[in-house]
């Protein structure tokens, strides 16, 4: 994969060095900061697996829509419409379902409202259709997604699952996602940059802060 430099903007990290180097060290600073799957008990683990289903399972395609959407190149569209399609067609929202239920984590309506404040600011961020921000934003998910599929299995594991098709699936194709979306980042940015002094990880930042509260809401601090 080619590094890739972005433009300097004024209030973002990409001064620093390159967008996708970026990006990397931002999904490992959250794979880093998981917890053991065996340091938790079968309640929080099962909460683990619940919310990131509430997160996925009505949203990725809506992200990804809200990302076509903004786009005005041809090569970004072609990528995410290539991503959509495998979305669709092969139903992964019902893979999702499937292996939730197989966990005994299908998630309730307090595991929808653990998320929901968190989950609105990245809904109402890409629906203000910024196409590289949005790009950023998704190319940083398929990462992280792809490195935490190994996670999320052994969760499901523990909790006696051996429903794996959601995981092994993406623990594979996010691989090839992730740099299509670096490719169609690099695209749009040449006739389609976004704001001068715009931040291009403000989607990622929100996107960070709603994965920290999937994995690590405590139900007891909140009604403290």
């Amino acid at each position: 994969m080619s590094t890739m430099q972005m433009p300097q903007q004024t209030g973002s990290p990409a001064a620093a060095g390159s967008v996708q180097d970026q990006v990397h060290n931002m999904i490992e600073e959250l794979i880093s900061s998981l917890p053991a799957p065996k340091s938790l008990t079968s309640d929080e683990r099962r909460g683990i697996i619940a919310r990131y289903t509430a997160v996925l399972e009505g949203n990725f395609i809506y992200w990804m829509t809200a990302a076509l959407i903004a786009v005005k190149t041809e090569e970004a569209r072609e990528e995410l419409l290539e991503n959509l399609h495998e979305e669709v067609k092969d139903a992964h929202p019902a893979m999702l379902r499937r292996f939730a239920i197989a966990a005994h984590a299908f998630p309730t309506d307090s595991d929808a409202m653990a998320i929901n404040e968190d989950l609105t600011k990245v809904r109402v961020f890409l629906g203000r259709l910024s196409a590289v921000q949005s790009l950023v934003t998704m190319a940083f998910f398929e990462g992280f997604i792809q490195r935490f599929m190994g996670y999320l299995a052994d969760l499901a594991k523990a909790e006696g699952s051996t429903e794996m098709e959601y995981t092994d699936v993406h623990g594979v194709c996010d691989i090839a996602h992730t740099e299509g979306l670096f490719r169609a980042l690099s695209a749009e940015n040449e006739v389609n940059p976004s704001e001068p002094g715009a931040d291009l990880f403000e989607g990622v930042h929100l996107l960070s802060k709603l994965i920290q509260r999937v994995v690590h809401f405590h139900p007891e601090l909140a009604l403290a």
